[in-house]
């Protein structure tokens, strides 16, 4: 479908042809470009509300400022649609996050305008400021440095750090707060509520508003002295609201907040605050969803809600050939609700994806028992380990991408000190259309190699609901990991009763001849899918679902080992240090030789598509894992591969 862009939008190639336009002619351009997102996404799919909440400020942004010489960090990224249409990329932006096409976050090796590869969340201050530093160094005092960190980024810990360090530095730095009160589900924390008060004290508002004007543009000459200056912003100073320490507290200039829906209003403020020295912040206000009255309501269910008719908002579902299975996170958060139902030391954490975890379910249920505790994934991690010190059952949820920004609290909070919390990983192996930021690839090598760890993936729900009744025992003692997909499982049918699996045991699903298939997790139904296709040609794998990367069924690899010379190994991590790699390290422990094939995602990055499209392209899918049985079946075994 060809989905053609409003009459001023389609002249806009780079921000080169958008500065030529009357500042009256920004309001159309809000506009069409707001309108040509909700053409596009509920036509191709994609992130919404989050772009549609910052049009005003893309605009204005790149209407300001000398993009890309003046360098634009967006925190974040699902927030810059229209920094993409507005960048030269709207005729391809229908591509966005699809195979081979345009990245669904801002990308360095995109285009110039992406100044800092972004898809999680709270770097871009951080990133901001670096660039500044460089810039002041290179003598490039005219440079500007923008950092638009929003949909709760602020809640970081890496924010306040950058912050920190921002408030000393001379550096040309301008942080804008885009304060929608939202990330994916609603901000949460006191940092929200404070936010909440600045945003109420109209007298600290406009006071303010006028005392940094003043000081910023000041001439500090023979009859006004810097002696003079600093008095005057003393005796001002104190004349606010106390609510201003935070920012201030940490030597930023503070603007605002101003309604950032007001095009006009923005330009202005940003044309003053490029004349402005050293770090500040701007603080603007926004509706996440805006103009789309749907998203403005529910900015959750409209965060990324896939196809839908713009007319009446009725979203697509998708449907299947089979019963639909549910998604492994709505059997996560099920389950977790009912064992704490039974077992009174549970409690569930997440830093700021309780929908997408679906820990929401028990918020709701049991709010004394479960927490959000906002994009703070190290935080997350060391209060489950303070209440697990306490005799607490702690499940602590985190995508198996975000566990890497908490992997040092992993090691010396958690597995050091033997505490059993239980590390659920939503999200591993490919994700889809997110990307390389988003991939699960790395969760079954750096959690393996932590001495006291337990590491599992279940096969399907049933599994997964047996190893999160096993992990929540009081005979369970060290840290338990149990990483699973997103989305759909396998079984229409899965509320079983659930049963304790003896740690470290796998099962074995088929016996067969001559060459056995080992698989960790769900790709093992990728597997069991191939075996079934080799079927009649004769081809008679055995099959056995490993279940533990780690501590392994040495019992069970005796067995495998002794009977078959030729074997595969299947996973959804990377096959560097994963469980391919923990098979290999057994059999040459134990001075077995055998032809042994890692299937898994190999040492490079694997971009962005849908699942099927990537587990095709790298070869695990049911296809690739049949051709591979087919070539091992008929290659010599003389080699160790």
């Amino acid at each position: 479908m060809n989905i053609k862009a409003g009459p001023l939008l389609q002249e806009i190639n780079n921000p080169d042809d958008l500065k030529k336009l009357s500042r009256k002619q920004l309001h159309q351009v809000c506009n069409e470009l707001r309108q040509y997102i909700i053409d596009v996404v509920s036509v191709y799919g994609g992130h919404f509300g989050a772009s549609l909440g910052v049009v005003e400020l893309s605009v204005a942004l790149h209407y300001v400022f000398n993009t890309p010489y003046d360098q634009l960090v967006w925190d974040v990224g699902h927030q810059a649609y229209g920094h993409k249409i507005l960048t030269g990329r709207r005729e391809n932006f229908s591509s966005n996050r699809k195979y081979n096409g345009l990245s669904g976050f801002p990308k360095r090796s995109e285009s110039e305008y992406d100044t800092f590869g972004v898809g999680h969340s709270s770097t871009s201050i951080s990133a901001a400021l670096g660039m500044a530093m460089a810039s002041h160094y290179k003598g490039e005092k005219d440079r500007q440095h923008i950092a638009v960190i929003g949909d709760g980024a602020m809640t970081a810990g890496l924010a306040f750090e950058a912050m920190n360090h921002a408030g000393i530095e001379k550096s040309n730095v301008l942080i804008i707060l885009n304060d929608n009160c939202m990330s994916i589900d609603a901000n949460v924390g006191a940092l929200k509520e404070y936010l909440t008060d600045i945003t109420t004290s109209h007298s600290y508002n406009d006071l303010r508003d006028s005392v940094w004007k003043i000081l910023g543009k000041l001439p500090v000459g023979k009859n006004f002295t810097q002696g003079m200056a600093s008095k005057l912003e003393a005796s001002l100073k104190g004349m606010v609201s106390k609510s201003s320490n935070l920012f201030e507290a940490l030597q930023l200039r503070y603007f605002g907040p101003i309604d950032g829906h007001n095009i006009t209003k923005l330009v202005d403020t940003l044309n003053d605050l490029k004349d402005i020295p050293g770090p500040k912040i701007l603080h603007i206000k926004t509706v996440k969803g805006k103009g789309y009255g749907l998203a403005e309501k529910d900015q959750t269910k409209w965060h990324a809600p896939g196809l839908f008719d713009k007319i009446t908002g009725e979203i697509q579902q998708k449907t299947f050939n089979i019963p639909q299975a549910p998604k492994y996170q709505d059997v996560f958060g099920y389950t977790i609700i009912e064992l704490a139902q039974k077992n009174k030391k549970i409690f569930g954490i997440t830093p700021a994806m309780p929908s997408g975890s679906s820990l929401k379910l028990m918020m709701d249920q049991m709010p004394d028992r479960a927490f959000d505790v906002g994009i703070c994934e190290q935080h997350a991690v060391t209060l489950s380990a303070g209440m697990a010190t306490q005799g607490m059952k702690v499940f602590c949820n985190i995508y198996s991408s975000f566990m890497q920004r908490a992997y040092d609290m992993v090691i010396h909070d958690v597995a050091i000190q033997k505490l059993p919390v239980i590390f659920c990983l939503d999200r591993s192996g490919l994700v889809g259309e997110d990307g390389p930021t988003h991939h699960g690839c790395y969760d079954i090598a750096y959690m393996r190699c932590i001495p006291n760890m337990i590491v599992s993936a279940p096969m399907n729900e049933a599994e997964l609901r047996n190893l999160m009744f096993t992990a929540q025992l009081d005979t369970t003692i060290l840290p338990f990991v149990i990483r699973y997909p997103r989305g759909e499982g396998v079984m229409s049918e899965w509320k079983t009763e659930m049963q304790e699996i003896k740690i470290g045991t796998g099962r074995k699903l088929k016996d067969g001849k001559d060459i056995a298939v080992l698989s960790f997790g769900h790709p093992g139904n990728f597997a069991a899918a191939a075996i079934r296709d080799v079927k009649s040609e004769g081809i008679n794998p055995a099959h056995y679902d490993m279940r533990f990367v780690k501590p392994l069924d040495e019992s069970m690899l005796h067995e495998v080992f002794s009977n078959y010379n030729k074997v595969i190994t299947v996973e959804d991590g990377t096959i560097v240090g994963g469980f391919g790699s923990a098979i290999l390290e057994f059999m040459n422990a134990h001075g077995y030789k055998a032809m042994i094939k890692i299937m898994g995602i190999p040492d490079r990055l694997v971009e962005h598509g849908s699942p099927k499209q990537l587990y095709d392209e790298i070869g695990i899918d049911a296809n690739g894992i049949a051709n591979t049985l087919r070539a091992m079946v008929n290659a010599k075994v003389s080699i160790l591969n």
